[in-house]
């Protein structure tokens, strides 16, 4: 009974999400922002269908039963190599090296991706570094401002050891209102690009929305993003649906060293602002990159898929495609000069041999 009470009182909640923010849009004076090629309306005819596919999936390991493993990093072991490198800390949160400064990218922190920390989705594993422990940081970058992708907590306290705050525009909104000083705060538009003593970082699009209340749906941009080294190049998604921009990224930008493509969180109830794992190895493809690491996935449940499923997707679609796929423990480097196939760490983990018999059903069917 509690149970099904609180899935009605989730469908209401979404219902009165939705009809709240189309109100507010319309009446708002600001105008909106929006995708270049698809307009993502969730409406109240697009919830049914989700409300009920929450209610009728049924999965046998929505969150890991043993521990993530981890390889844990302090400042100490960054200090002992100058390698330009990538470092996975969990779901999108990257920590990369890179012309000896270091990049922090969408950096959550907190036990749970939520307004509030009492409630919503639980991390499965910690960081792999603390943020005590991380050196200073040359420019933290944001793709959007959703919870898993912008977390208050960590930008407060990650104030006093970052030069620069990099955000699409109207993010740095809430970095002000959080205490960073204004000066340190970038703000830009697809395209538009800043230099930070020979490191070039450009907002590139993605096919996604925004908002973290009720009345404030895509008033602020969402972005992917180009970082560019002396000697390396990488690629970050954010969060995005598949669209023509990838190739288009490609063409003006590549070829990456790297790419870190968004797969997972997937379904296709909205696969137009989340891509599946059939569209993410098509977007790596399109950047032109040389290796890719997906990211979105293993840290938070924030879909219907089991946790270990996006994994195992990219997996096969990587060997079908002759990619080179990363899949590095959270913490474990990942050098830019010479990326190596990772090892798949969370297959110990799967739950039994059924489930993998059942993902390897679910991976023919969608190819």
């Amino acid at each position: 009974m509690k149970l099904l009470t609180g899935i009605m009182l989730g469908v209401l909640l979404l219902i009165a999400i939705v009809w709240l923010s189309k109100t507010w849009s319309s009446a708002n004076k600001s105008k909106p922002f929006t995708n270049s090629e698809k307009v993502y309306q969730a409406g109240l005819s697009s919830l049914w269908p989700i409300a009920k596919a929450y209610w009728h999936t049924q999965r046998k390991a929505p969150a890991p039963k043993n521990d993530v493993p981890l390889t844990t990093l302090t400042a100490d072991i960054l200090a002992q190599t100058t390698e330009d490198a990538v470092y996975r800390l969990g779901h999108s949160t990257i920590l990369m090296r890179i012309d000896g400064e270091y990049v922090l990218i969408d950096p959550v922190f907190s036990e749970r991706a939520s307004p509030a920390q009492w409630a919503g989705p639980k991390r499965f594993h910690q960081s792999p570094i603390s943020i005590a422990e991380l050196p200073n940081i040359k420019a933290v970058v944001i793709s959007h401002d959703h919870y898993d992708h912008l977390d208050r907590a960590a930008i407060e306290q990650l104030i006093s050891k970052v030069e620069h705050f990099i955000t699409p525009l109207k993010v740095g909104d809430y970095l002000t209102d959080w205490g960073v000083d204004p000066i340190q705060v970038t703000e830009l538009e697809w395209w538009q690009s800043v230099e930070l003593n020979g490191l070039n970082i450009t907002a590139t699009p993605a096919q996604h929305f925004s908002g973290r209340g009720l009345l404030d749906r895509d008033h602020t941009l969402w972005a992917s993003w180009v970082i560019q080294g002396l000697h390396h190049k990488v690629f970050f998604s954010g969060d995005s649906g598949y669209f023509n921009g990838f190739k288009q990224i490609g063409d003006l930008y590549g070829p990456f060293d790297l790419s870190m493509i968004e797969t997972g969180a997937y379904n296709e109830l909205w696969s137009d602002i989340h891509m599946l794992p059939e569209q993410s190895i098509q977007a790596h493809i399109d950047i032109n990159a040389k290796a890719m690491m997906p990211v979105h996935n293993g840290t938070f449940d924030l879909a219907l898929h089991d946790w270990f499923e996006p994994f195992e997707r990219i997996n096969q679609l990587a060997k079908q495609h002759n990619v080179t796929l990363l899949t590095p423990q959270f913490g474990q480097a990942v050098t830019l000069a010479n990326p190596q196939a990772s090892e798949r760490w969370w297959r110990p983990m799967m739950a039994e041999s059924q489930n993998m018999d059942e993902l390897n059903k679910v991976v023919t069917n969608n190819n």
